[in-house]
């Protein structure tokens, strides 16, 4: 029978960041002149930081995604592991009927084709159930990975004056080029990885 799930399309998706744009600061009070305003932000705007983080490094390195990760690819291979051995199981009753198909009287042969197409349907749709749980449980832990990587980007690019914050994938390269001095990878992640180290920590007390 056909395999539960395919881990390849669900499990190697890697960590897609979206791009976190941070609004520039505040123009100074309104008070002061045109000319003013205009020097002000014409000196904000040379001032402007555009960073990315490389998103297949973070996958790599973030300690939440990799725990992640790990968790889905155990609990995937528990399912199949599962719906496997039913599914032996059910070719061996298919085996043995066949063997046995003609010391049968006609009502019975009926009756027990007609049992185990009821149970093969069984089969059927208890992998679509375990599919889509999956499937659902998947997308709910990796928006909580999203969520901690985006939240911690915002609070990490204001903290450095970062207007912007570009993410940078092999698999997807909306960014062509970027000098590697805008890169900010290495920090970001020693960062989700602190915090996430900390938040560990308290659910164990």
């Amino acid at each position: 029978m056909n395999k539960l799930f395919s881990t390849g399309s669900k499990l190697a998706f890697g960590l897609i960041l979206a791009t976190a744009a941070v609004s520039c600061n505040q123009n100074k009070s309104a008070g002061t002149s045109t000319k003013a305003s205009d020097s002000t932000a014409s000196s904000s705007a040379k001032e402007e930081k555009i960073v990315y983080v490389n998103s297949d490094s973070l996958s790599e390195k973030y300690e939440y995604f990799k725990d992640i990760r790990t968790k889905m690819e155990s609990k995937v291979k528990k399912e199949e592991a599962s719906f496997q051995a039913k599914g032996q199981a059910f070719q061996r009753e298919v085996a043995d009927y066949q063997q046995k198909a003609n010391t049968l009287s006609a009502s019975e042969r009926q009756a027990t084709e007609e049992r185990l197409a009821r149970k093969q349907q069984e089969l059927g749709q208890i992998q679509q159930n375990a599919s889509a749980a999956i499937q659902q449980e998947e997308s709910k832990e990796f928006n909580a990975v999203y969520t901690a990587v985006t939240d911690y980007l915002k609070k990490h690019a204001e903290e450095n004056g970062y207007s912007l914050v570009l993410t940078y994938s092999k698999s997807n390269p909306t960014v062509l080029y970027a000098d590697s001095k805008m890169e900010i990878t290495n920090e970001v992640v020693a960062g989700l990885n602190k915090e996430y180290s900390a938040k560990k920590a308290s659910e164990k007390k």
